[in-house]
């Protein structure tokens, strides 16, 4: 991780933000770690708008447990790639990068500044360097390997995923149904592992000067953060957000009924629902959240346009100075 206090930036007079307009702000982190304030922040301070980098946060109605920007916010600020599907639409990582890509040239065109702000590294992935490559999906194969998942469960697809390509399976979760099956998928018909293909950012140059950053709190104070979290977003009523999507068709779709809270909340509705159910879906639901910010330090440690911010060292306010400085004044 970088030395926070190295990245402070020499003064000398600021210029203007509409001089940079190709300069795209990239705010990640694991979850709970205080991104959607930062960026709320960020955007008041230099005519910014948000465009989201959440895999989640596309679907309509899944609010609650997404952390989605509130109502208040979002009409303080334009928010992007937030509510843009139904929960029985699938919605996959190349839909993602052609549509925030245009998001971005047109937060562009209007002279404001786009920040990119989640903590969906595959999505972030693609946004900066290009959409996964690969064959396109054949019906016959695709149909094969949800045969097998219906009969053998994901779980032995997911091992078989490790086996053949250890580097991608590291980066996903062993209960994302949809990633599985794709990559098993690109193997069988390219004969290729899903890590070998090239990024498109090696063909060509990017189109953006992405200024990426990842903020974060040390382990220990993160965990507490994610848990009062889960308590609170059970508080505001998550079960009853649940129950309204699964009316609506949440078990159907693959990735948005495994997503972290969804998939512990559903088996909850499948159990008795008593006192000791509840319990366990509230453990659960922290141990799954705090895997996946487990998850995110290993995502973005392999990403090397990122530099990491300690909040418990730097305050917010300090931490959005440097991004300014940086988005202004970095070469």
């Amino acid at each position: 991780m970088n030395n926070s206090s190295s990245l402070l930036l020499p003064q000398k007079e600021r210029i203007p933000v509409w001089s940079r307009k190709k300069r795209v702000i990239v705010l990640a982190g694991p979850t709970a770690s205080s991104k959607t304030e930062l960026s709320l922040l960020l955007a008041q301070a230099i005519g910014g708008e948000i465009i989201s980098a959440d895999s989640m946060q596309v679907y309509r109605g899944l609010d609650i447990g997404t952390a989605k920007a509130t109502p208040e916010e979002r009409a303080l600020i334009s928010h992007h790639m937030i509510d843009i599907c139904d929960v029985e639409e699938t919605y996959n990582v190349a839909q993602y990068y052609r549509e925030a890509t245009q998001a971005v040239r047109e937060v562009i065109a209007r002279d404001n500044v786009p920040i990119i702000a989640g903590g969906s590294g595959f999505y972030i992935h693609a946004l900066l360097y290009g959409p996964p490559a690969g064959p396109p999906p054949i019906p016959e194969v695709r149909e094969q390997l949800e045969k097998q998942i219906a009969e053998l469960g994901v779980e032995v697809l997911y091992e078989r995923l490790q086996m053949l390509d250890p580097e991608y399976a590291a980066t996903i979760s062993e209960h994302d149904q949809h990633k599985i099956v794709r990559a098993l998928e690109i193997m069988a018909l390219s004969e290729k592992r899903v890590s070998d293909f090239p990024k498109a950012a090696d063909k060509e140059e990017r189109e953006f000067d992405f200024r990426c950053w990842f903020i974060y709190y040390p382990r220990e104070k993160l965990y507490g953060r994610i848990e009062m979290r889960c308590e609170e977003m059970i508080r505001k009523g998550f079960l009853d957000e649940v129950m309204e999507m699964e009316s609506k068709g949440l078990r159907l779709n693959s990735s948005a009924s495994q997503a972290i809270g969804y998939r512990q909340a559903l088996q909850f509705l499948d159990s008795k629902r008593t006192s000791e159910d509840k319990e366990l879906f509230l453990a659960q639901f922290k141990k799954a959240s705090r895997h996946y910010a487990k998850r995110q330090f290993t995502w973005f440690r392999k990403e090397p346009l990122f530099r990491w911010l300690n909040i418990e060292e730097l305050d917010l306010d300090r931490i959005k100075e440097m991004i300014l400085q940086d988005y202004e004044q970095g070469d």
